[in-house]
């Protein structure tokens, strides 16, 4: 496939585009920063852009089957993942390119409670509560969205360096969690489960998550 990956240079984003190489893909790897180039496998196509410009989202799906955002603002500017939402579905929708969004946990359902994770203080530090806030209005605007096909994927409450293993759970709006409670994947097996969708898509304008 030939897939854009807007935030190429994150720490989600670095995965992802190693991940589409290694599978094959044709890579256009986005970021905002030319400087940040040098972080990207050589064999991605390096090209500035921002998620949150609907021309630039344009631009650079054109001719592409599809598109991948993993843009994480700074501190201060949670509010940005929604404005980005918006023009990625504005870019998106004048293309007719697929997306997959990587979001937040925040709006997942704790399964012993049911209540949403940014409200359990058990998985949510304070210090996050913002940007998860933010990104469940993310997911909103996709819900509300009529002209692309995207997905939404949610990762667990713990997303942090480590392993590829390949193996982990697949859920739907409810926090994964194993049998000491714990909610984790690492980022690189987050970016399996996005390049599992990208080719075999399960989850057509509709949330899911992963975690082992």
């Amino acid at each position: 496939m030939r897939i854009t990956v807007f935030g190429a240079t994150g720490s989600v984003g670095r995965r992802v585009v190693t991940e589409a190489i290694e599978r094959g893909h044709h890579v256009t790897a986005v970021a905002r920063d030319a400087a940040r180039f040098a972080e990207l496998p050589a064999a991605a196509t390096a090209r500035t852009g921002n998620a949150a410009n609907a021309d630039d989202v344009a631009a650079l799906s054109a001719g592409q089957d599809l598109v991948i955002s993993t843009t994480r603002p700074a501190p201060g500017s949670e509010r940005d993942l929604v404005t980005t939402a918006e023009a990625l579905l504005d870019g998106l929708a004048r293309t007719g390119v697929r997306l997959l969004l990587v979001g937040g946990a925040g709006s997942l359902i704790v399964p012993d409670t049911g209540c949403h994770l940014v409200d359990d203080p058990r998985y949510m530090p304070a210090a996050y509560r913002d940007i998860a806030l933010a990104c469940g209005d993310q997911l909103e605007v996709c819900r509300t969205d009529t002209a692309v096909d995207w997905t939404y994927l949610s990762p667990p409450a713990q997303l942090e360096p480590g392993e590829r293993t390949g193996h982990f759970r697949l859920g739907g709006d409810e926090l994964l969690v194993d049998a000491a409670g714990h909610s984790r994947i690492s980022l690189a097996d987050l970016a399996v489960a996005l390049l599992d969708e990208a080719e075999t898509p399960r989850h057509s304008r509709t949330r899911f998550t992963a975690a082992y």
